[in-house]
C-alpha cells in the first residue's frame, strides 16, 4: 500500500461470482477498466447442482443449501439421485502474470475478516459481485467490514440499494417503473418487480453489460489470431448466435430466416464466420450447419479448440448478432463497427427496451438480408466499462481511497 497524505490506494480486489460467465465477466471487465485485472481473487457462491436441485434455483442460496441438506438426511443415496455442489475450478487471472487461481467458496465472514486484518498492511479491499446469488454475500461483507471494503454490486439487487457502496446496472432494469411497463404488470405483482424506486445517487446506469473486450484486450486478440484471421478475404462478417430466453423466444423459424438472409448477403462478404454459444439449441445449429458447412466462404466454429470470440471482435468488419444476448451485443457495440441484430422484434419486457435504446443510439441496425456488407457505417462506441470505472474512482475518492487506475 502506498500512502500519499490522507489518501490510500486500492490495489486489490475480490470478485464474488455465481458460476455464470455472463455475470463474472462483468466483474472482471470492471476490474480491467480499473487496472486491477491481475490483482483479484475469485470467490464463488456455490449452489447444490443436479437432479431436484435444478428446480430449486428460485430459492435463496442459504435456503437452497438447507433444503438440500434435509433431502440428503431423509433420502438414502442408493435410492435417491442428488446433485452435487459446484466444485472449485481453475481460472486464468488476466493471463498476464498471475497464472491460475483456485476458485474459493464465497464466505462473507472470512472475506470480511481478511479485509479487516490486512487493511493496515494492504489497504482497502474492493469487492465486486454480480448476480442474484451474490447479493447476500456482498452486502454481508460490507456490513461486517464497512471501514475496510468498498462494495460494488453489478446488476440490480432489487431491494435496499444502500447495502452497497455502488450499484451498477443497465438503464433497462428500470423499465418496470415506466408507464408502459406498469400497464403490463397486475397491481398485486407491482411491489415484487425490480426495481421499486428510481435510481439513487449510488446507482450507476449503463446502456448494456460490462465486459472484458476493451481496446487493450482486442489488440492482444488481434495479435493472437493474426495468422488465422488476417489472411481471410474482406469484408469479414461475424455471426454470433445465442439461444432463446424467456423474454426472447425463437427456434427453427428464426434459424431458417437467418439462413436465408445470410445467403442473400453472402455475395458482398469476403468471408463469413459463424459461432454458436452454449445456449444455442442443437436444432438451430443444425439448420445453419446444413446450409453453410460446405461453403468455402464460410467457417463455423464447432466448439472445439480455442474460442475465436475475441479474435472475431478484433478482426471482424461487421457483426450479425441474435437479440437474446445483452453481453454479445454490448461487446460488439463497443468496437464501433457495424452491428446488425436479428430477432429484436421477438424481445419482450425490459429486453425490448434494451433493443430500443441501441437503435435510438444508432449503434445497431436490424438485419434484413438486403445489406451490402462492404458498405460501412459508424457510431460512438459503447464505453460502459470505462464509464462505470470512472464512477467507482469518484465514489472511492470521497472516502480518501484512490484506485490503482
Amino acid at each position: 500500500m502506498f500512502e500519499t497524505g490522507f489518501h490510500v490506494f486500492i490495489k486489490r480486489a475480490v470478485v464474488i461470482g455465481n458460476g455464470f460467465a455472463g455475470a463474472e465477466n462483468q466483474c472482471i471487465g470492471l476490474l480491467r477498466a480499473l487496472g486491477l485485472s491481475s490483482r483479484y481473487s475469485l470467490h464463488r457462491v456455490m449452489r447444490p447442482r443436479g437432479a431436484v436441485n435444478e428446480w430449486l434455483h428460485w430459492l435463496p442460496v442459504s435456503v437452497h443449501k438447507k433444503v438440500d441438506n434435509v433431502i440428503r438426511k431423509i433420502c438414502d443415496d442408493s435410492r435417491c439421485i442428488l446433485g452435487k455442489k459446484v466444485m472449485p475450478v481453475l481460472v486464468e487471472n488476466d493471463g498476464k502474470n498471475a497464472g491460475l487461481l483456485g476458485v474459493l467458496e464465497a464466505d462473507a465472514n472470512q472475506i470480511a475478516k481478511m479485509a479487516r486484518e490486512t487493511f493496515d498492511r494492504d489497504g482497502p479491499l474492493l469487492v465486486v459481485a454480480s448476480g442474484r446469488d451474490t447479493i447476500s454475500v456482498a452486502s454481508s461483507i460490507r456490513q461486517l467490514a464497512p471501514e475496510s471494503v468498498f462494495v460494488v454490486q453489478i446488476q440490480h439487487p432489487r431491494l435496499n440499494l444502500n447495502r452497497f457502496d455502488l450499484v451498477i446496472t443497465p438503464c433497462h432494469d428500470y423499465y418496470p417503473l415506466t408507464p408502459e411497463a406498469q400497464d403490463q404488470i397486475p397491481w398485486f405483482l407491482r411491489s415484487w418487480i425490480t426495481p421499486r424506486e428510481p435510481p439513487d445517487s449510488n446507482v450507476v446506469l449503463t446502456v448494456g453489460a460490462l465486459h472484458q473486450a476493451d481496446s487493450a484486450a482486442l489488440r492482444i486478440a488481434a495479435l493472437l489470431w493474426h495468422d488465422e484471421l488476417a489472411p481471410l478475404l474482406k469484408p469479414l462478417l461475424v455471426v454470433n448466435i445465442g439461444g432463446p430466453t424467456r423474454n426472447c423466444q425463437y427456434g427453427e423459424d428464426l434459424a431458417k430466416q437467418l439462413t436465408e438472409m445470410l445467403r442473400n448477403v453472402l455475395w458482398s462478404c469476403g468471408s463469413l464466420r459463424i459461432s454458436f454459444s452454449r445456449r444455442t439449441p442443437e436444432k438451430v445449429a443444425k439448420i445453419l450447419l446444413k446450409e453453410f458447412s460446405a461453403n468455402p466462404k464460410v467457417y463455423i466454429w464447432d466448439g472445439r479448440g480455442s474460442n475465436p470470440h475475441m479474435g472475431h471482435l478484433a478482426w471482424a468488419d461487421a457483426f450479425v448478432i441474435t437479440a437474446d444476448s445483452v453481453s454479445m451485443l454490448s461487446e460488439a457495440c463497443s468496437t464501433g463497427k457495424p452491428v446488425y441484430v436479428v430477432g429484436a422484434e421477438r424481445c419482450t419486457w425490459k429486453f425490448a427496451e434494451f433493443q430500443k435504446s441501441l437503435h435510438e443510439r444508432g449503434v445497431v441496425r436490424p438485419f434484413t438480408g438486403k445489406e451490402d456488407i462492404s458498405e460501412t457505417w459508424s457510431y460512438p462506441p459503447l464505453n460502459d466499462s470505462a464509464e462505470a470505472a470512472s464512477r467507482v474512482i469518484e465514489a472511492a475518492a470521497k472516502r480518501g481511497w484512490i484506485t490503482h487506475a
